[in-house]
């Protein structure tokens, strides 16, 4: 599994999705679909597109990864996860596949997802990419509309070291004469995600040039077009929304009817409709408790934003990473004057929390180690006053051990 152990469970093929697509009757093409793609963003992009579909009365499929608490939440139909009965019959059925070529944890699960939501004829699916792009398990799907969020640094091992080259694996998911949305117009993505849009033959929209925020209202084309409160609203999904907001208006110029109503709902209810949880997600009041699943250098600044933007005392940060990461970048943004507790979550590709220790004092990072992730928490509520303030993270699985998550 990638997911816990990295490297080792990567395949960067698509052969054994298309081999378990053809033993399934191929389900990719029986249903339609958003591909979502993207370094940061990608996963909120896909569960505010999944809140607004089902607002708009599309029985509306949702895949997602990784999951935090339960495999079930990578798989959902209108906001209920897949049953566990499903996924092991599922399992049972393709066994001789599974046996034969021994296929990676990540595909099995993307050819159940496509399984699933044929058996079940959604309307359409939101399906969001597991890593990059061109050769994620994902990309055998022809979408209704592409849609690719934030690029930045991350997973550099495996996609590139410049954002030049990440993006060019992302842009993998720009299908022939499939429209294409790109979230953030970023000057060293713009020319990549042009001319290969241009080869694909591919409508391209970059969603800056059309909408912007303006405090509680969205213009479009310089006109006001929507009002949305934005007081709940992290500050970095205003950048999201645009992606969105760009989608919705393709979804509904190829026939579908996504009213400004459903749009409006989608957004003020994704956590409600889709369960959508870690994105700057608050988990106490008094001291305010605040978590986020943000962990490479973009998202870390993001949740850095959302901090300066809040009034508090004290902060106490509890923080855990992944071993396969050069982590020294994301120490160097962190704040000098937090107290930190060094943690480490429970899974063989979570860096030991002594490292993890031994590095951030070395930026100048001061704290105390406490390996379990809760137990760290705990000890950050102890010393917090009533007016300080507790973010949890720097890891998807940090987050995902939460008790009260």
């Amino acid at each position: 599994m990638f997911q816990r152990d990295g490297a080792s469970a990567f395949k960067k093929d698509l052969t054994h999705t298309l081999r378990l697509c053809e033993f399934l009757g191929h389900p990719e093409h029986q249903f339609k679909s958003i591909h979502v793609a993207g370094t940061n963003g990608k996963g909120s992009t896909s569960h505010y597109l999944a809140a607004i579909l089902q607002q708009a009365g599309y029985k509306t499929g949702l895949y997602t990864s990784p999951h935090l608490k339960s495999f079930t939440e990578r798989i959902k139909i209108n906001g209920e996860e897949i049953h566990k009965q499903a996924v092991v019959d599922f399992v049972d059925r393709i066994k001789p596949v599974i046996n034969e070529i021994k296929p990676s944890f990540f595909e099995i699960t993307v050819a159940m997802c496509f399984d699933y939501f044929a058996k079940e004829q959604v309307d359409i699916a939101v399906i969001e990419v597991g890593m990059g792009g061109r050769l994620d398990s994902t990309n055998v799907i022809l979408p209704e509309v592409s849609v690719i969020t934030n690029i930045s640094m991350d997973h550099q091992q495996w996609l590139g070291d410049t954002i030049e080259a990440i993006a060019r694996e992302k842009a993998g998911i720009i299908k022939k004469n499939r429209p294409v949305v790109i979230t953030e117009k970023q000057p060293e993505t713009v020319a990549v995600f042009s001319e290969i849009a241009s080869v694909a033959n591919s409508v391209i929209t970059f969603a800056g040039d059309n909408y912007e925020f303006k405090n509680n209202v969205v213009l479009k084309e310089g006109k006001e077009w929507l009002t949305i409160d934005t007081t709940s609203l992290p500050k970095y999904q205003f950048r999201n929304l645009l992606g969105v907001f760009s989608a919705i208006d393709i979804l509904n110029e190829r026939g579908y009817s996504i009213s400004n109503e459903a749009i409006t709902s989608g957004v003020h209810k994704v956590f409600d409709l889709t369960n959508l949880k870690g994105r700057w997600q608050k988990l106490a009041e008094k001291p305010l408790m605040y978590c986020d699943v943000g962990h490479n250098e973009a998202g870390i600044i993001y949740i850095l934003d959302q901090i300066n933007s809040l009034q508090f005392e004290k902060l106490h940060i509890v923080l855990g990473m992944v071993n396969d990461k050069d982590v020294s970048k994301i120490l160097s943004l962190l704040p000098k004057n937090a107290t930190y507790y060094f943690c480490q979550a429970n899974i063989p590709r979570a860096m030991a929390a002594e490292a993890l220790a031994e590095k951030g004092n070395q930026f100048g990072l001061a704290g105390i180690v406490i390996k379990n992730v809760n137990e760290a928490v705990d000890a950050a509520r102890s010393n917090a006053n009533l007016n300080d303030l507790i973010f949890i993270g720097g890891s998807n699985f940090v987050v995902a051990e939460l008790d009260n998550l």
